[in-house]
């Protein structure tokens, strides 16, 4: 039997994101901004809501191209209320909108959106030995500090814990448990 995180349950889609996608370091802006869009949206939910709604984000947010999020009006905002694929939350559909803004604020800035976020663990995943799920904490000092500086930049729905989960799913830290089998394959 395969020893891993217990947090993916018996879901099947649970257990293949963590066995394929969670804390592998994430390099491509657009698939960090796509985990950007999903964390800000799982803010007060669960990640397995999120995750079995994920391939309905796509199709709502245009592949999570900031470019196209960001040109959206009334009529896309309309159209997202109304798209039962997604959470319609009116907060966190504005919020997208102007995180896609941000995210290309900051892309011109920095060149990359990947040279901006992985400059918080000083370009390296920072792994942690947790040996059970009760000792992962849901923020931390570098998620403080990009929660603070985010927030600086215009985006919005990126507190400390949304941070810190983002850290996570992107691999900016590796919180897989030790006798995980990914433990020592995700850097």
């Amino acid at each position: 039997m395969t020893n891993r995180c217990e947090w993916p349950s018996n879901d099947e889609l649970m257990i293949r994101y963590h066995d394929e996608e969670w804390g592998v370091p994430v390099h491509d802006d657009l698939k960090l901004f796509e985990f950007l869009v999903l964390d800000a949206f799982q803010a007060g939910l669960s990640w397995k809501t999120i995750l079995h709604r994920r391939e309905g984000f796509r199709m709502a947010f245009d592949n999570f191209d900031p470019n196209k999020i960001v040109q959206y009006g009334d009529d896309d905002f309309q159209r997202l209320l109304n798209d039962t694929r997604i959470i319609r939350n009116r907060a966190k559909i504005k919020g997208t909108i102007k995180n896609a803004e941000a995210f290309l604020k900051v892309v011109e800035e920095f060149g990359s959106f990947d040279r901006y976020i992985w400059q918080f663990t000083n370009y390296k995943t920072l792994k942690n030995r947790w040996k059970g799920i009760k000792e992962i904490p849901s923020s931390s000092p570098e998620s403080d500090t990009m929660s603070k500086d985010m927030k600086k930049r215009g985006f919005s729905f990126c507190g400390t814990t949304i941070c810190y989960a983002y850290m996570q799913a992107a691999g900016l830290v590796n919180d897989h448990i030790v006798d995980c089998f990914r433990y020592e394959s995700t850097h």
